[in-house]
């Protein structure tokens, strides 16, 4: 606790600077991402440990988990995007680009340990490996996004909202149709897993999960509406490396793609504090290194190679979450939860990925 007192007090004294020199907005948005930290680092609640636990050892709580906190999220943010216009669903194109990324995210979140929000409530919580690939994750992001015009131009379709397409009560409604009939084969495959093999299954739901769930489907709620954009991760980072690039002369946005896009050609002429995942990432940040201040987390030694093909993993896990129009939060999380049809084909494509992830990871013996 007496770790904790000037962790927060520092929280407190940015979050009025913010309001006083920024604004209320990301003042505001700030404290949603402590609080998005504090369920994923006080919870535990791991995109990547609920697959690999899933797939290793049967365990379908962490999946059952993912599975609420997309239900509810749904649940509060469908019938605002169908009463609010100036809301907007986190949309993405389905295209080759989303394919490639998705997969290649899904491998390279096992071997890296972490994919999107975990790289940044783990870096929080100061574990090592984590920390050392968050600025990797950064650079993979923008490099993603400088050539993203090339990686669509490999085909690519218009997004589609079901929110806008279908309505809200229907794409709620088929939304949630989905999620139970998942939850149920996650459920049976499982169980007659163990079963065969003679040991007991595991429980559906296990108390962190249910608890990160709903923490995390709150406040993603709360991000939507007071940023008007879903929650997302991947945006903030490519952003902070464009900015550094152009300040040093290093890069001219102006003749890429993607940031000579009107709204991204403005950020680059503002601060980053004006770009809500920046500050929802802060956030994240804040709140993870806030729950592990008293308790730092237990963490493995690598040896040098396991070092080497886990950081380069964390670049190609930036750069892919580029390509597939966001990570596990962005793409699947908000993607599904605001009925998107590109985060629908995020999951699948990243779970295969992971399988293989996963063959890489025993490989490396951790």
């Amino acid at each position: 606790m007496k770790t904790r007192l000037p962790i927060a007090a520092m929280m407190a004294v940015f979050f009025a600077w913010l309001l006083w020199s920024v604004s209320m907005r990301q003042a505001l948005l700030f404290l949603v991402g402590i609080g998005l930290g504090v369920a994923l680092a006080g919870q535990r609640f791991g995109f990547t440990t609920a697959w690999r636990i899933l797939v290793e050892d049967k365990n379908p709580s962490g999946v059952f988990g993912q599975l609420i906190a997309f239900g509810l999220a749904a649940i509060l943010c469908m019938p605002l995007l169908g009463h609010y216009s100036e809301l907007t669903a986190a949309l993405g194109p389905p295209s080759v680009s989303l394919l490639v990324g998705a997969f290649t995210f899904g491998l390279c979140m096992q071997v890296a340990d972490g994919c999107g929000s975990g790289v940044f409530y783990k870096a929080g919580m100061g574990i090592p490996l984590n920390v050392a690939i968050l600025p990797l994750f950064a650079i993979g992001s923008f490099f993603g996004s400088w050539h993203l015009g090339w990686w669509l131009s490999l085909g690519s379709t218009e997004p589609l909202g079901f929110v806008t397409e279908w309505g809200w009560p229907k794409a709620l409604a088929g939304t949630l149709v989905a999620l139970v009939a998942i939850g149920a084969g996650v459920a049976w495959y499982t169980r007659a897993w163990h079963r065969s093999h003679g040991s007991a299954a595991p429980a559906l739901f296990a108390r962190k999960w249910v608890v990160g769930a709903l923490l995390i489907a709150v406040f993603a709620t709360l991000a939507l509406l007071i940023s008007g954009n879903p929650w997302g991760i991947v945006y903030g980072p490519a952003l902070w490396v464009a900015k550094i690039g152009q300040s040093a002369g290093v890069i001219d946005p102006t003749h890429n793609w993607f940031w000579s896009m009107p709204g991204n050609a403005a950020l680059l002429q503002q601060t980053v504090l004006l770009d809500v995942t920046t500050i929802t990432n802060i956030g994240i940040l804040a709140g993870a290194l806030w729950v592990s201040a008293d308790k730092p987390p237990a963490h493995k030694s690598l040896t040098g190679r396991q070092w080497a093909v886990a950081l380069s993993a964390g670049l190609l896990l930036g750069y892919s979450s580029r390509l597939a129009f966001g990570c596990n939060i962005g793409a699947m999380f908000s993607g599904i939860s605001t009925g998107s049809i590109h985060g629908w084909i995020w999951a699948p494509m990243a779970f295969a990925g992971t399988l293989f992830g996963l063959r890489i990871r025993r490989r490396l013996g951790y």
